[in-house]
């Protein structure tokens, strides 16, 4: 399955890039003075693929309301409504504190996690005089969860919490695909036993290819290096979707092998199969606002 999810990604990647230039041509005004730069814009339409972060964020000023909601598994069957009768989600919040700077926050219903995190706009990808081939997005994030546990009150706060540094790269390959690579480290104040690293190191590999003027297919593959987590038989992360844009509003079908929509639980801690339908079934819905003043 994973294979062949690349596989056409990478044969649509092949076939898109025949028509760069003039995919990327026709973004550009053609009023612009020959040799102007010309910032590429809309690598991704929403803020996430699937669970990963985009190299997109909230213009300055701009408030970005997300909810992720992931039901149970499919392979619960009917007596559960084939995941319907059980839910996770996370609500967030993404703020423009500049055009290059972003800050957010969410909670999430799994374990009664908060996050919070930072984006830096580094590099934007463009055309024309000095060129940029990619778009480049830092990102650095908290997460803590305060689910109880009467029998462990050692679980304090210091030990609930993971940090996490990721660098967003992607490319608007023509005006319906864009491709993004996000090398992660992640670092874990307690782990469950002393075989599990506190340290953890993954890649994301993901793109969004628009098939009709509001609608595209999302897909994104985390892959956690070997021998880093041992007390559970976690699995890749394999997440899928169909975006629908509507206005100022994007809503995504999910269907993905991981329940967990943070950092920390969807990379080190998946443990669904596709195969063996450990599928969840979701949707994402984000909507934009506007708080500042607009530019002239």
């Amino acid at each position: 399955m994973v294979r062949l999810v690349f596989t056409l990604i990478l044969f649509c990647s092949v076939l898109a890039g025949q028509a760069q230039d003039s995919s990327l041509l026709s973004m550009l005004d053609d009023s612009s003075a020959p040799g102007k730069k010309i910032l590429v814009t809309q690598t991704f339409k929403a803020k996430r693929i699937v669970n990963t972060q985009t190299v997109e964020a909230p213009a300055k000023g701009d408030l970005n309301f997300i909810i992720m909601h992931r039901f149970g598994e499919i392979n619960d069957g009917s007596y559960e409504f084939f995941g319907l009768d059980n839910a996770t989600m996370r609500i967030g919040l993404d703020y423009g504190l500049t055009e290059k700077l972003a800050i957010g926050i969410g909670r999430s219903s799994l374990e009664k996690t908060f996050d919070g995190y930072l984006k830096y706009k580094l590099l934007r990808q463009s055309t024309g005089a000095g060129a940029m081939p990619v778009s480049v997005s830092l990102v650095g994030s908290i997460t803590n969860y305060t689910l109880k546990f009467d029998n462990k009150p050692y679980l304090n706060a210091k030990y609930r919490t993971s940090y996490m540094v990721q660098a967003l790269v992607a490319r608007k390959i023509t005006t319906a695909l864009s491709l993004q690579v996000a090398p992660t480290w992640q670092h874990f104040n307690l782990v469950p036993t002393a075989r599990d690293k506190n340290e953890v190191f993954s890649t994301s590999i993901g793109g969004r290819l628009k098939f009709t003027k509001s609608m595209s297919i999302t897909a994104e593959y985390n892959i956690l290096f070997p021998d880093q987590v041992s007390s559970i038989d976690v699995k890749n992360s394999l997440s899928m979707g169909i975006d629908i844009e509507t206005g100022g509003h994007v809503f995504q079908l999910v269907f993905t092998n991981s329940q967990g929509m943070t950092e920390s639980q969807f990379i080190p801690r998946t443990t669904g199969s596709w195969g063996k339908g450990d599928i969840y079934f979701g949707f994402n819905i984000s909507r934009n606002f506007t708080l500042g003043k607009k530019g002239k």
